[in-house]
């Protein structure tokens, strides 16, 4: 998923205003799509209140950035998108277009976008924010690097992978050269190369990008960091593949709990980490095992990202094979009807 991070010191301030937000949405205000006025006169109240001075427009911009990012990262896709947009309505309104803070907001919505599986509406979004970054910080300034790679993984995401493959490839270097090899940004980028080159048939070198990415990150980030789970849960997946399946269901078993703890049992990496570890139990006949995972997997996707998001349809995919295996081919039917997939891990 691509990253949201905006820095802002007043985090009581942010995390008040996210409260202020729940509620205007729960009020239906969030009918008036990309409304405003009401949460960014609500912010400035309570930056004033924080600090004691009245704040500019663009730290107002910037709290409102703030709220969305940290939306996002609770997995709360529905509450997110009116402050989003109410993020980009304003930044456009007070700062410009092309202002570094409205362009982060750009960038927000479109990764929400992406998340939520909505791929024709990201494209644009993220080629706009591209083009704009590109213009007024220049091809390698770490916002520019991020629209890279944001873009990058959304063709990944589609199979475009001719597309994919120069932007990552091509960010790797500048990520590398302008933020340093440890960085999460880089191992981000790393992750993404490493899965390209896997789906063509390049193995080996996926598998020693990720084990390069592996260590670097768990001695600069830390063991429980989000890009060293994403990491493990990469490398698990092409041990895996590789039939080596205890090393991989020690990585997807670790990185399960420590997403549970952290992000929570409904936040989608955690249930994608349910559905991973429940297709390899499939792949080793543990069908006891491998059941109830996958419904738990199904039900939660169903809630948070709904019924015809990819992952829930390639969760949904995976559980009426495990269905067919076990010779229960009504409900196999039953649970595809209409739809159609294909397994796959997330």
């Amino acid at each position: 998923m691509p990253p949201l991070s905006i820095q802002l010191p007043c985090r009581s301030v942010i995390a008040i205003a996210m409260l202020f937000v729940l509620s205007f949405i729960a009020t239906g205000c969030q009918n008036r799509r990309g409304e405003s006025e009401p949460v960014a006169a609500w912010v400035t109240q309570r930056l004033q209140a924080e600090t004691g001075r009245a704040p500019d427009d663009k730290a107002v911009a910037q709290a409102m950035n703030r709220i969305a990012a940290n939306l996002y990262k609770k997995g709360e896709y529905r509450e997110m998108e009116p402050a989003a947009l109410a993020a980009l309505r304003f930044s456009e309104q007070r700062l410009g277009s092309e202002h570094p803070d409205t362009l982060t907001a750009l960038n927000n919505l479109a990764a929400l976008y992406y998340t939520r599986g909505l791929y024709g509406k990201a494209e644009p979004l993220y080629l706009g924010a591209l083009a704009a970054r590109k213009r007024t910080l220049g091809p390698e300034h770490p916002d520019t690097l991020e629209s890279l790679n944001n873009l990058a993984s959304l063709y990944q995401s589609q199979g475009r992978y001719r597309e994919a493959k120069p932007l990552l490839e091509r960010t790797l270097l500048s990520c590398g050269r302008v933020l340093g090899y440890r960085h999460p940004d880089t191992l981000g980028t790393l992750n993404n190369l490493a899965l390209l080159y896997d789906s063509e048939g390049r193995r080996g070198e996926a598998m020693a990008l990720l084990e390069r990415a592996r260590s670097a990150s768990e001695k600069a980030l830390g063991f429980d960091h989000p890009t060293t789970l994403t990491t493990l849960n990469n490398l698990a997946t092409l041990y895996y593949a590789e039939g080596r399946y205890g090393e991989a269901e020690s990585l997807y078993l670790r990185v399960l709990a420590a997403r549970r703890s952290a992000l929570g049992p409904e936040h989608p990496e955690t249930i994608g980490s349910l559905n991973n570890l429940a297709d390899l139990y499939k792949a080793q006949g543990r069908y006891g095992k491998a059941l109830p995972l996958y419904r738990q997997a199904l039900a939660s996707f169903e809630r948070v990202l709904g019924e015809e998001h990819p992952h829930t349809l390639t969760t949904r995919a995976n559980l009426a094979d495990l269905y067919r295996i076990q010779g229960r081919h009504g409900e196999a039917e039953a649970l595809l009807s209409p739809q159609t997939g294909e397994t796959s891990r997330l």
